[in-house]
Formats: structure tokens, sequence, C-alpha cells
């Protein structure tokens, strides 16, 4: 038995150096005053995937991904891991999309791919933290949904077990597959990059991206293994009413970067009754508790 599975990924800025020209005048995301890194869910969700590749021999993992042709660093990057081909979804017409216009090109795109059993994303993404876009695509596709997942147990006889974390603890779950399941950043990390993958996939391209380069484009266009596949709103047939700023009802006022500073501090005993009678102070003025 093997299974066709595809990851949602996302190629992100780095939340960590945010900074006051990190966002446009529309309220948009200014990408290119931050560095790129991979979403970190959307990797846990990639090592989910190649742990079921393992298991059942002859499943392909497919990641696709939204955005400009740079985005398709994103697509190395399961290359490099273990994943077996790639589409970029690009077009001028998904700038400045929201959840509900993302949601809806990713469905748009996962029904022209067709054959799938597994949809596979990260809970959420560190540029927007709002873990709306894998129930969002489940709900555009009509399919079953299982979030805040740890481990995919097993995936047979056409249904799926799962382990996810909730706040109570931790409950197993059985669904039915086609399926959608966002996977927690509780769950195990991704595996390093495999040195021979890095060597073998490090020349793989989007089309736009070696447009100006003849000898480089002749070499990936002779290469099937290097070419990663770059979609656009016609292709995978969209409505441009719904993609984009133009489908996007979320907008976005201010930003801005918030750091905490100590205004005051204070040594105390290294005793019991020092950090009991600390405790009880801090839960007197509400600090915690």
């Amino acid at each position: 038995m093997s299974l066709n599975i595809i990851v949602l990924a996302k190629q992100v800025p780095d939340t960590r150096n945010v900074g006051k020209d990190a966002m446009k005048a529309d309220g948009t995301v200014n990408r290119a005053a931050l560095p790129a890194i991979f979403n970190p869910e959307d990797l846990n969700a990639l090592e989910q995937a190649l742990k079921l590749k393992e298991m059942y021999p002859g499943t392909k993992v497919t990641i696709l991904t939204m955005g400009p042709a740079r985005a398709a660093e994103v697509i190395r990057e399961g290359l490099y891991r273990g994943a077996d081909k790639g589409i970029v979804l690009s077009d001028r017409a998904f700038a400045g999309a929201d959840t509900l216009a993302t949601s809806y090109a990713l469905s748009a795109a996962v029904k022209k791919i067709g054959d799938y059993d597994l949809i596979l994303g990260g809970r959420q993404a560190i540029d927007g933290d709002t873990a709306q876009v894998g129930p969002q695509v489940a709900e555009k596709l009509g399919l079953p949904q299982v979030t805040y997942a740890e481990e995919i147990v097993k995936a047979e006889d056409g249904k799926v077990t799962v382990t996810r974390r909730i706040e109570s603890g931790v409950e197993t779950v059985e669904a039915p597959y086609p399926i959608v399941i966002t996977v927690n950043g509780s769950a195990d990390e991704c595996r390093p990059r495999n040195a021979k993958a890095v060597m073998k996939y490090k020349n793989a391209a989007v089309p736009s991206e070696v447009a100006a380069d003849e000898a480089k484009k002749a070499f990936v266009e002779a290469r099937p293994d290097l070419q990663i596949g770059e979609w656009n709103c016609e292709y995978v047939g969209a409505d441009l009413s719904q993609c984009g700023l133009a489908g996007s009802p979320t907008k976005v006022k201010g930003i801005e970067n918030v750091v905490f500073t100590a205004k005051e501090a204070r040594t105390i005993e290294n005793t019991d009754e020092a950090l009991e009678s600390l405790i009880v102070e801090l839960i007197a003025n509400h600090t915690i508790g």
C-alpha cells in the first residue's frame, strides 16, 4: 500500500527580527525587509509525511507552497529532506492574500493535483499565528480534518490514526481519508538535509528562476527531477475575485515591535522561605495567578 501526500508549506519572514519597516503602507508584510525561512511547524508536518513514506513504500510526498518564485527555496529544502516533488503557486494575483484568499488558492491547486490521500500542514505560520489556513482548506475541499496532531500513527484501509495534543492531555482519533491534518510544533522535529539529496537537487528550480540564464535553463529542462512546478491563477482555474487582496476581507491596521524591559530588580535569598514569600507577594499583586 502506498499513499499520495501533499504537504502545505510556507516561506515566512523570520519574525524574530521584526522592525519598523516590517510592514508596508497597505497593511501587508514587507517580506523584502525580513529574512525568509521555512515555516517551523510546516517542517514538523513534513517530517510526519516522510515517516509515512518510510512506513509505506511507494508513497509520494509533494510540497505545495504559494508565493513569489523565491519561495521555491522551500521546495528545495523539502527535496533535500526526502520529498519527491514540489509546486510553487505563483502569480501577482495571489499577492496580499489573507487566510481566506490563501486557502482558496491552495484548495484550487490541490484540486488541480487531484490524486491525494493526505494533506498535511503546520498548525499555523509564524507570520500570522492564525491557525486558519489548514482548516479552511479542508472546508473548501469538503474534507474531514484533524488539528493539533503530534503523530500520525498509521494510515491503512482508508483510515488514518492520529494522536493530537489538546488542553487536557493527548487523545487518539481515527478518521477516513482523504483528510487534512495540521501538525503541532510539539511533534517530532524534521530530519536534517541529506547530503546526497542536496547535491542532487541544489539546481532544482521553477522556470522563472532560470529564465534569464540560458545554460541553466537548458540544464534544468533536460532533467525532469530538477523541474519544480510553477502554477499561476489561470492554470489552477482560480477566480480572480477570490484571490489576493481582492479576495481578502482581513485588513491589518498596524503592527508594532514590543520589547519587554525590566524596570526594577530584586535579589532574594536562596531559601524555600524566601521563594514562598515571593510567590505569595506575586499572587497578591496579580503578577501571577
